[in-house]
């Protein structure tokens, strides 16, 4: 099933959360340098991303940073539900 991403800012917090489909209740997982993963209790599903500190990360880039993210969200999925 196809989901789109919402993609909310906080300016004042300095928060970037990003839901995959609509947002729901979700456990966290830290991943590295402030960029948590969400995850549906139930299934694992990753269901968003929050990053915290957006705007600083970029502050002193002219182009882009890389985030701690290498994978498919489907690939990190099944790594989850194998730890399970």
């Amino acid at each position: 099933m196809e989901k789109k991403l919402k993609i909310f800012f906080d300016k004042q917090g300095d928060v970037l959360d990003i839901a995959i489909g609509e947002p729901v209740e979700a456990i966290s997982k830290e991943l590295d340098n402030d960029v948590i993963m969400r995850l549906d209790p139930d299934t694992k599903e990753i269901v968003g991303f929050t990053i915290l500190n957006f705007e600083k990360r970029f502050e002193h880039l002219d182009t882009s940073e890389t985030l701690p993210i290498a994978a498919t969200f489907s690939d990190i999925s099944k790594a989850l539900k194998a730890e399970g």
